[in-house]
């Protein structure tokens, strides 16, 4: 039993130690250059917005596909293209999730992805971006800039593969979209914070 304990615990201080060097400490022009593939399990989309005056209440959505072409030495040559599934989206309510897939919120069943395929991308400081795109959601296709921040960047150390962090926000109004339900009593100015993960592919 002892023997174990000891086993489990040098297994325990090797994961530590094993973690402890994937802190990201790379600086934003050390990234490696390259073509990303969003890390699909360790990207989210969080949504929020104001519920009958109340509170402010937040979804999730998840699944999020993609690819990212990066040059920390020309970031504005930059190019980000992201697919996310709608049936994805979740809430604390049951209830609420099955209805949101329905034709009165995001209609998931014709309209199964809302995408992202950046335009332009304007470097605002060391590791900080505005990135407009081509948003569609619902259909519906319009500009949208996201204000992203630069996390991380490194080696994971659970599948090896060479990884970037980003965080980024945005806000829109649903009803621009096509997403109407409930306004203005539930809110249509939703507010967007994206944590993004990508993976290196050359």
């Amino acid at each position: 039993m002892r023997t174990l304990s000891f086993a489990s615990a040098f297994s325990a201080l090797g994961l530590v130690a094993a973690l402890s060097t994937a802190q990201a400490a790379t600086a934003p022009q050390d990234v490696q250059a390259g073509t990303y593939q969003v890390e699909t399990s360790h990207t989210q989309v969080t949504f929020s917005l104001l519920h009958f005056g109340f509170t402010e209440y937040s979804g999730l959505f998840s699944g999020a596909t993609g690819s990212l072409t990066y040059d920390p030495a020309h970031p504005a040559a930059s190019k980000l293209n992201v697919s996310i599934p709608v049936a994805s989206v979740q809430t604390t309510s049951a209830k609420l999730t099955d209805e949101l897939h329905g034709a009165d919120w995001f209609d998931a069943a014709r309209y199964p992805a809302a995408t992202f395929v950046s335009t332009k991308v304007v470097p605002t400081s060391a590791g900080t971006a505005d990135v407009t795109g081509n948003f569609t959601l619902h259909g519906i296709t319009k500009p949208l800039t996201l204000h992203v921040r630069y996390i991380g960047a490194g080696i994971n150390p659970m599948d090896k593969a060479y990884t970037v962090g980003f965080q980024a926000t945005s806000t829109l109004k649903r009803s621009a979209f096509g997403v109407k339900t409930y306004v203005p009593m539930v809110g249509d100015d939703v507010t967007l914070s994206i944590a993004g993960a990508f993976e290196k592919q050359n």
